[in-house]
């Protein structure tokens, strides 16, 4: 889809962190693309990411859309480096509302290969740093009376993929969203998952040859590839007041091909 370009301040008042906000130049990432649009409907975005300059550069397009935003870097494994961005978000905003994790990594690693290391370090970027990042931000929401958590996991998460690390720490970010949800719901925190599942970003244009796009678009019932607009639509309705009494789902943003079985997914593969 295009970049939404009609906004209706969804989320005015409120603040919010984006984590790996950043992207490679002028490319438009699932944390760019959320950014972007939580800015655009009225939210004030603290961009984190590893790399400053990534960061400063979501800022500086969510200000010239006429947002207000702030660029921090730090790697969210760290908890200092998880207590320092929500300090930020508190000192220049006054507050703290919504928080989304959308740090990840990924590896061609299999069970026969994976290293101790290797393992480590994707469920150290992919989950432990989701759980030190709403560890930090739970108490000021709690204050203000509340707030929003959207975690990104991946179809991996949902169905095997070959992803013998990356997956499996995907699916734990949506029992970690229903544990926290669960537990801080009383504060009204709520607490969901994103999943995204055949998205075409720059990340995986890098990595994938046409073939394999022209078979995931196949294979999808709708017969398309999602992009990370999409991705960002449903953050923001997640993070929105409009989902009040949305706590604890997990929502595949697919095209509903995780509701497909092997059998009807070839078949439209060989059909069409």
């Amino acid at each position: 889809m295009p970049e939404p370009l009609r906004h209706y301040d969804r989320l005015a008042g409120k603040v919010a962190i984006v984590t790996g906000a950043g992207a490679e130049g002028d490319d438009i990432g699932i944390g760019r693309s959320i950014a972007l649009l939580m800015g655009a409907e009225g939210a004030r975005i603290v961009c984190a990411d590893l790399d400053l300059a990534r960061a400063q550069a979501t800022a500086e397009r969510i200000e010239a859309n006429g947002g207000n935003a702030l660029a921090v870097d730090g790697d969210v494994a760290d908890p200092a480096v998880c207590a320092r961005l929500v300090d930020a978000a508190v000192t220049a905003f006054g507050r703290l509302d919504i928080l989304v994790n959308n740090v990840g990594i990924s590896g061609p690693a299999t069970l026969e290969t994976m290293t101790l290391d290797q393992w480590n370090r994707t469920m150290t970027t992919n989950l432990t740093s989701a759980m030190l990042m709403s560890q930090a931000a739970v108490p000021h929401m709690a204050r203000n009376g509340g707030g929003s958590i959207v975690n990104i996991s991946s179809l991996a998460g949902i169905r095997a993929m070959g992803a013998i690390a990356y997956g499996p720490s995907k699916a734990a970010m949506a029992q970690l969203s229903r544990e926290i949800g669960v537990l801080h719901g009383r504060d009204g925190i709520r607490v969901n998952t994103v999943a995204p599942g055949h998205v075409m970003t720059p990340h995986a244009a890098r990595y994938m040859s046409d073939e394999m796009r022209e078979m995931r678009r196949r294979v999808s019932p709708l017969g398309i590839e999602g992009d990370a607009w999409d991705v960002a639509q449903a953050v923001l309705f997640l993070a929105s007041d409009e989902a009040r009494f949305v706590n604890g789902v997990e929502l595949a943003v697919d095209g509903g091909v995780v509701g497909i079985g092997p059998l009807a997914g070839h078949a439209l593969i060989v059909e069409r």
